[in-house]
């Protein structure tokens, strides 16, 4: 047992251990290039903060992915990381200088581009999906960069700066503000920059642990009271940025919960008595509400009362429902008949698709049959498959 154990520990320090792989020198110069913010560099991002916009505009996934690939604003946030965890106060005050001119570019250029845009957005599902930060963006910065710095000190430079890049997304939220800034609308701009501030905050300190942890050199000593003090600066920072996303996690677990419990009953209750659910809205801007539309014929009290019974059993609560009834003018009768051919021509439609899947799976079998026999005996010719 004691040699097995022995032998675990000698596998995890074989499979985990990363000092062999890195060169921290090489790294930090690395780094440092990549803070400085001039020529080329003021270009390229000026074209990314477009194209990212251009994606956002259009809701283009693919677009906006482009556009954080090539855009250069990773550099100065993990420079910061950089020069905290040397304790390089110059190089400290260049990244954060040139990181502050970057974010000014990026929300001008973004601000302009969509004063200009002649495209109306119908529908800003990429937009508004910057605006509602939660832990789990935490979550994804802290990895993304803990991932990033590894990436920049390893010896043998793979793809991972890229996919860093992409998942963090340092552009969209930037693009997004810029958006709320040309048409003063002010829960995209401050929704969108409370996400830039997470995915820079926490990305910069996952540089920081790292650097501490690969033992990055430092430039000179630091005083233990500077040290003590600077510690609790980035614990407060880290409480203020985190804690209300985390709030936003919990708020948006709520909703699709209470999204997954109206569709479990709307299901279940699709036909009520002499009528039937045509519809259903849900509404979160003032409290979690349902809105169920109900077409046929007036609910009874008895009814109703069971139509609530029914709602309380899935969580949704008498204050959260409303009902609104839309009466087609249909006799019992008359209302039992559109039922029964609402299941007959589903019936139908059901037998076609199963004589279907038959008809398909006797194909399939004979094709197997006859690839069988094909395999058995090469020389035999096979007749094509009717």
């Amino acid at each position: 047992m004691e040699w097995n154990k022995e032998y675990i520990r000698r596998s995890i320090r074989y499979y985990a251990n990363i000092y062999d792989h890195i060169d921290t020198e090489s790294a930090a110069e690395r780094i440092k290039a990549g803070i400085w913010f001039r020529g080329p560099n003021v270009w390229i991002l000026a074209f990314s903060i477009i194209i990212a916009s251009v994606g956002l505009n259009v809701n283009s996934t693919a677009v906006v992915i482009g556009a954080m690939l090539i855009s250069p604003l990773m550099g100065p946030i993990i420079g910061v990381g950089l020069a905290m965890g040397t304790n390089d106060l110059d190089l400290l005050k260049l990244a954060a200088k040139n990181l502050l001119v970057m974010v000014l570019i990026s929300l001008a250029a973004s601000t302009l581009f969509f004063l200009l845009s002649p495209l109306n957005l119908v529908n800003p599902t990429e937009l508004e999906a910057r605006t509602s930060p939660t832990i789990y963006d935490v979550l994804i910065a802290l990895f993304g960069g803990l991932a990033g710095i590894l990436e920049n000190s390893r010896k043998e430079r793979g793809t991972a700066i890229a996919g860093v890049a992409i998942a963090t997304a340092l552009m969209p939220p930037l693009c997004t503000a810029g958006y709320g800034l040309s048409c003063l609308d002010f829960h995209f701009f401050f929704g969108a920059m409370y996400l830039f501030i997470i995915n820079t905050v926490f990305i910069t300190l996952a540089t920081y642990v790292m650097v501490k942890y690969l033992r990055f050199k430092t430039v000179s000593g630091l005083d233990p009271a500077l040290s003590a003090r600077r510690r609790r600066f980035i614990t407060t920072i880290i409480a203020v940025v985190a804690i209300p996303s985390l709030y936003s996690a919990i708020v948006m677990v709520r909703d699709t919960d209470f999204e997954r419990n109206v569709e479990s009953f709307v299901r279940e209750n699709r036909l009520v008595s002499r009528s039937y659910i045509s519809d259903y809205r849900i509404y979160k801007d003032h409290g979690r509400k349902v809105e169920v539309f109900l077409t046929g014929e007036p609910m009874t009290y008895e009814v109703q009362t069971a139509l609530f019974a029914s709602a309380e059993a899935h969580r949704i609560k008498t204050d959260q429902l409303v009902i609104r009834e839309h009466s087609l003018g249909m006799t019992g009768e008359e209302m039992n008949e559109m039922v029964r051919e609402i299941y007959d021509r589903t019936d139908r439609i059901l037998l076609e698709k199963e004589s279907q899947l038959n008809e398909l799976q006797t194909k399939v079998d004979s094709l197997a049959r006859r690839v069988e026999s094909l395999v058995m005996n090469p020389n035999i010719t096979i007749a094509p498959v009717p």
